[in-house]
């Protein structure tokens, strides 16, 4: 039982912080799969660039995003990994509810 509550509280940790939960949706909602810091920057405009650029450090060394070279422009970019991936019902069912409750 122990060992469930702390991954429990790991996963808690990374999506409780503030904006990682929206940094994962828009990457969830890019139709390229991936999207350079200024469309994320955009798409989470509220967040600062700096406190972006520590989240998405963050997420990537969580496992959940990584940084690509997008071959189209040459640009850095973001996508997400298999893990992040997986979230998306996880995603999905956070935006349900709230859509159905706030």
């Amino acid at each position: 039982m122990t060992e469930r509550l702390e991954f429990t509280e790991s996963a808690f940790e990374i999506l409780g912080r503030k904006w990682n939960g929206l940094i994962i949706q828009s990457l969830l909602d890019s139709d390229r799969g991936s999207l350079h810091f200024a469309e994320l920057s955009r798409s989470v405009h509220a967040c600062s660039d700096r406190v972006l650029t520590v989240r998405l450090k963050e997420l990537e060394d969580a496992g959940i995003i990584k940084r690509v070279c997008c071959p189209d422009n040459g640009k850095l970019g973001y996508r997400l990994t298999e893990k992040g991936s997986s979230m998306r019902p996880l995603i999905s069912e956070i935006s349900r509810w709230a859509a159905e409750n706030i």
